[in-house]
């Protein structure tokens, strides 16, 4: 399977040696922390870790979900077919819960320095990563996590929604705190903020998009909060909350080889060792005529190894299925630098844009928004926009959600797990059941929680479980009843 190789940390621990006159609280002190860590120093670590994390979410899991690859050959228990166990996510929850303590340590060091942009970094961090934690399991130790050094061994799960809307105040405060006049003390990875004048507004544009992903994600829920209103007061006053303008404005890591920016996979056979590309993905960008299809997978080829053109297998297929072809993989390109790894685009903005101007929610022409976003979500991976592309019937905007979600399910294309997010919030796009998914064919609604927080944990898991129905893959969350 697919493996990564993370840079636990860019931090170098500083160790002190022990005099004969320290007091005993003095040496029982644990000298293998940074004790009182400099704001400057915490950032790079949680970008590249966190943004890596997001890549390999895409990669080993969303994927599979949302028939962009599935393993292959394979007729067993996979993810690809719907088998999930409280294992599937483990690794995503400890990971993220870790690097959450490193953006509370950022916070507190940020306040403690009095450095009002770097305070705001890290409400934004948080918000991007406790909404994906969310988004994935439903309710989540938020409130009273990250508290193990003020004695919190066991916090509490919070309730989505209650999550959720500290989340977006939080945004609202960043976005209040930035000093885009002045530049950044230390490194960062997605803005260069330390040296770009235009940084700290980018960091700004970057608060204000999250706030639009997060409330069209709690769209049905307007009324219960003020969704609606939030949203409005963010697209028609962009001199006091900007949002992306272009691709370049848009969140991203740019993975160089150089030491320490190397690529997630160590690797770039193993990205493609037991598996293939979907059909149902493949013949999506086949239909469009779609100039990125050479970019992301690899052609078929016949059973005398001769290329056949672009065909994937189907994901889930039945069992007992033959195949008289080596289905298209995906690029290895895809694994190797220089790449983008893609925390949130401006293609996805605009698909946001698109879908809020058709349901009324803002003004706008939403065909604008929707061919702004095809256009963008090409242009991201270097390709180009074939002068006729909208003319294809596949691709001409129609004022439908189904349209507009397809081509934006097209553009989160290793975006960490928005794929299956949107596709749970939406339905769309409509994948097909090819006669071996398990679960009754139904897409999976959140996963169930892993072994840790049950384990350590075991009361108030098991009262986030009788508060949300059940800790079942079939369980839907707030956003989503």
């Amino acid at each position: 399977m697919k493996k990564l190789i993370y840079i636990a940390s860019f931090l170098t621990l500083a160790l002190s040696a022990i005099s004969c006159d320290r007091s005993l609280d003095e040496i029982n002190k644990d000298q293998s922390r940074i004790n009182n860590p400099v704001a400057s120093s915490l950032l790079v670590p949680v970008q590249y870790n966190m943004a890596a994390i997001g890549y390999n979410r895409a990669n080993d899991f969303t994927f599979d979900l949302m028939q962009v690859s599935l393993d292959f050959p394979n007729e067993g228990n996979s993810l690809s077919r719907y088998y999930i166990t409280e294992n599937t996510g483990a690794g995503f929850w400890n990971n993220s819960y870790r690097w959450l303590k490193q953006v509370d340590d950022l916070k507190r060091a940020a306040v403690e320095e009095g450095d009002k942009n770097y305070e705001a970094i890290a409400l934004v961090l948080n918000a991007w990563i406790y909404s994906n934690l969310t988004d994935t399991y439903g309710d989540i130790p938020f409130s009273e996590a990250s508290r193990l050094d003020d004695g919190v061994l066991q916090p509490k799960f919070d309730r989505q929604k209650d999550v959720y809307v500290k989340l977006l105040d939080d945004l609202k405060t960043a976005n209040s705190l930035f000093i885009t006049n002045k530049v950044l003390t230390g490194n960062d990875l997605f803005y260069k903020a330390e040296t770009d004048a235009n940084g700290i507004n980018n960091w700004k544009k970057f608060c204000n998009s999250l706030s639009l992903r997060l409330l069209t994600r709690i769209l049905n829920r307007n009324g219960e909060v003020n969704v609606y209103a939030r949203i409005q007061e963010i697209v028609s006053n962009p001199a006091v909350y900007p949002i992306f303008q272009s691709n370049a404005d848009g969140a991203k890591l740019d993975i160089t080889g150089v030491s320490p920016l190397m690529p997630p996979i160590a690797r770039p056979q193993d990205f493609t060792t037991g598996r293939a590309a979907s059909e149902f993905f493949v013949t999506t960008l086949k239909n469009n005529n779609d100039p990125r299809l050479a970019m992301f997978f690899s052609q078929a080829k016949d059973l005398s190894n001769v290329n056949i053109g672009y065909k994937g297998a189907p994901s889930g297929y039945a069992f007992g299925t033959t195949f008289d072809y080596q289905p298209s993989n995906l690029n290895q390109n895809l694994a190797k630098a220089p790449l983008k790894i893609l925390v949130y685009p401006y293609a996805e903005l605009q698909f946001i844009l698109s879908e809020l101007a058709l349901k009324g929610v803002i003004p706008g022409s939403a065909q604008m928004y929707y061919e702004n976003g095809v256009k963008a979500a090409i242009e991201q991976w270097g390709a180009v926009v074939p002068a006729n592309y909208f003319s294809n019937p596949n691709v001409e905007y129609k004022p439908e959600m189904q349209r507009i979600m397809l081509q934006k399910y097209i553009a989160l294309f290793f975006v960490d797990q928005q794929q299956w997010f949107e596709n749970r919030r939406t339905g769309f796009p409509v994948l097909p059941n090819n006669g071996g998914l398990l679960n009754g064919g139904a897409m999976p609604q959140r996963l169930m929680y892993p072994p840790n927080p049950k384990v350590l944990n075991t009361a108030n898991y098991q009262t986030a479980v009788q508060q949300m129905g059940g800790d079942d893959i079939n369980v839907k969350m707030w956003w989503n009843k």
